[in-house]
């Protein structure tokens, strides 16, 4: 089943306070300038940009660290966000939320799932399930799945709402390939399930993502957290933390065709677009070319 026109609402989350790099926070406007909003709507779906959620900008703050960097304004844009991905699910809308680094997806998925559970389909190359303890960095965009899952800063956890937003077996993980030794343990003991890039390279993408789909059986609605680098730097070199040997076009493509097909996806974000790192607006580009393969386009 191919998605029907809907009234998608475009949420920007310029936040750039979960990693190192700087940049990440002009991922909105490199989506924008890739014409995101207009490719949509030739697609037939009505298309409302709601602007950006308020993040405070990173030069103003304290740079020292005490603890995990940045949380006490991360948690604050995060509810921001999460009273704007309710607020959308409330009003009929796909939120479709451009950001910013992964750690606004404490504030999406908390957001869409505040009046049900959704299944979450986290497409990257990292677990992003370190906890304060685990994390070598303790950067939070290494952490938002983990806190989405109960673990981890109180601050993340119950953030819009207290205790977790997921469970196990309502989240896939795909093109996994960089985990660090401590967040392999966590992951392992999750039980979510887990496709990493060897597995997608024997198996081949469409029997990965469908059999992912089919064990989200039991979810009404889905959710996508896709990161950039889940795609090999050759297709998407402007994100802070690349790793080779990711998806290639075809199979991102592919990937989001699969998703379109199968009907229930009905919110989604895209994260770690940086175009400081990047070659003529490349990455955003392609990340605009995917939501509109995840939207409705199809070859015929």
């Amino acid at each position: 089943m191919v998605r029907e026109a809907t009234s998608i609402r475009l949420i920007g989350v310029p936040m750039d306070l979960g990693q190192n790099l700087r940049g990440v926070d002009m991922g909105p406007s490199a989506l924008r300038y890739a014409g995101l909003a207009d490719r949509l709507a030739r697609l037939g779906h009505q298309v409302q940009d709601a602007g950006n959620v308020e993040v405070a900008v990173r030069g103003t703050l304290d740079a020292e660290r005490q603890g995990i960097a940045y949380l006490e304004e991360i948690s604050r844009s995060c509810e921001r966000v999460y009273e704007a991905g309710r607020r959308a699910i409330a009003d009929g809308c796909f939120p479709l939320f451009i950001g910013g680094d992964h750690s606004i997806a404490v504030g999406t998925i908390g957001g869409v799932t505040h009046e049900g559970s959704v299944g979450v389909l986290w497409i990257d190359a990292h677990g992003d399930y370190n906890t304060p303890e685990t994390s070598p960095s303790g950067n939070v965009h290494g952490m938002p799945l983990a806190a989405l899952m109960g673990l981890g800063a109180p601050e993340l956890v119950d953030l819009g709402r207290p205790g977790p937003k997921l469970r196990p077996e309502d989240v896939m993980l795909l093109a996994v390939r960089d985990l660090d030794a401590s967040e392999r343990k966590l992951l392992r003991e999750s039980r979510i399930g887990i496709y990493t890039m060897s597995e997608i390279d024997e198996r081949g993408i469409a029997e990965v993502t469908r059999e992912a789909l089919r064990r989200l059986g039991h979810c009404e609605r889905l959710h996508v957290s896709l990161d950039m680098d889940s795609l090999d730097p050759m297709y998407a070199p402007g994100v802070g933390t690349p790793v080779p040997g990711g998806l290639t076009f075809r199979e991102a493509h592919l990937l989001m065709e699969i998703l379109a097909e199968d009907g229930r996806v009905g919110s989604a974000d895209v994260v770690e677009i940086n175009p400081m790192l990047d070659e003529h607006n490349r990455t955003a580009e392609m990340a605009a070319a995917l939501l509109m393969s995840l939207l409705g386009k199809s070859i015929l």
